[in-house]
């Protein structure tokens, strides 16, 4: 393989949340590999955040034609136009893998987990359902795994913000926010977002509203109730229990490029384990995220790639079911939050 100008393939084609957390990987490929072309394989719905990724040089979308031999075959003859040297799979699925080989890529790496490892001739043992450190370290592990294969031995590391728009493009959209809704300008924004899209439990509407309600803070702050698409009921019902609490709603109907872009806005954004968590998380945002006890979900795993002073976590106390978030105090998150993001 030409290690200055390597054609790579890096997949991760399943939710939001996941794919904001191959960023980190991406941003260690790409550091170490400045000549390499990076493409990447994700679903149609993440692509335009893709698009937009400093690390990558072309994004390829995953259509997913009915049926495992279809889409493989499809995929398969997209992979061989672009003569990739090496796929590094972040996700194995068995079309993905079925693709990889059928296209023949001469370098193809793989988690050693379930049958479609078989299609990869290069394998890094990881058990991720260990939940034992967070899911972009195990991202990042495999294309460590490929830069030493490719000999390359000091390795560059890097650190967030992995996504970042221009200063000057946020502070203007920020004024426009701040006007439109008569925020002043003292205020710190405090986005809040109840909905969730994944497969993590969250807080309920009420808890949400009693953390919002005890926020405090030593120069003010406006609390922004956040929703994409499907999640405006959530949040209008939230925005009910919020009558006394001065806030405002934002609804993403622009698009992930343009929610990401008010992501960046924020002060603080709280939520579930989410898509937009990670957003925020690699925007180098201030979170606070609820998890639940269950560890395929847990706060390690799922930990956001912000730096560590920019991240707290809450799950129920131990005892609690897996699942059960009735048990997190949101009186006791809101002091914590407030002590550590608002004074």
């Amino acid at each position: 393989m030409n290690t200055r100008h390597p054609r790579i393939l890096v997949i991760r084609n399943d939710k939001l949340g996941d794919f904001m957390l191959a960023w980190p990987a991406l941003a260690l490929l790409r550091a170490n590999l400045p000549g390499a072309r990076i493409t990447v394989l994700v679903p149609s719905y993440t692509a335009p955040l893709a698009e937009i990724c400093p690390h990558v040089d072309e994004v390829m979308t995953d259509l997913k034609l009915p049926g495992i031999w279809r889409s493989a075959q499809m995929l398969a003859r997209a992979m061989k136009q672009k003569e990739f040297n090496a796929v590094i799979t972040l996700f194995s699925s068995f079309d993905t893998g079925l693709a990889a080989w059928i296209a023949k890529i001469p370098y193809r790496l793989a988690p050693a987990t379930k049958l479609a490892q078989v299609f990869y001739n290069k394998h890094l043992t990881q058990r991720r359902s260990k939940s034992a450190k967070p899911e972009y370290d195990y991202n990042m592990d495999l294309v460590r795994k490929f830069l030493d294969d490719q000999d390359i031995r000091d390795i560059r590391p890097v650190s967030p913000p992995y996504l970042q728009f221009e200063e000057m493009e946020i502070r203007e959209l920020k004024r426009q926010f701040r006007d439109a809704h008569h925020i002043p300008g003292s205020h710190k924004l405090v986005f809040i977002h109840p909905g969730h899209g994944g497969s993590a439990s969250n807080l309920s509407l009420i808890q949400y509203a009693a953390l919002a309600r005890n926020l405090y803070s030593r120069l003010g702050h406006h609390v922004v109730l956040t929703a994409g698409p499907g999640e405006e009921p959530q949040v209008r019902e939230l925005s009910a229990l919020l009558a006394t609490v001065p806030h405002s709603s934002y609804f993403s109907r622009t698009g992930l490029v343009q929610f990401a872009r008010y992501l960046q806005m924020s002060d603080v954004f709280i939520s579930g384990s989410t898509g937009p968590l990670h957003i925020a998380g690699a925007l180098n945002r201030c979170t606070a995220a609820f998890y639940p006890r269950r560890r395929s979900a847990t706060a390690l795993r799922w930990q956001t790639a912000n730096d560590q002073h920019r991240r707290l976590a809450f799950m129920p106390p131990a005892g609690s079911d897996e699942d059960d978030m009735n048990d997190i105090d949101p009186v006791q998150c809101a002091g914590e939050i407030s002590n550590h993001f608002l004074q």
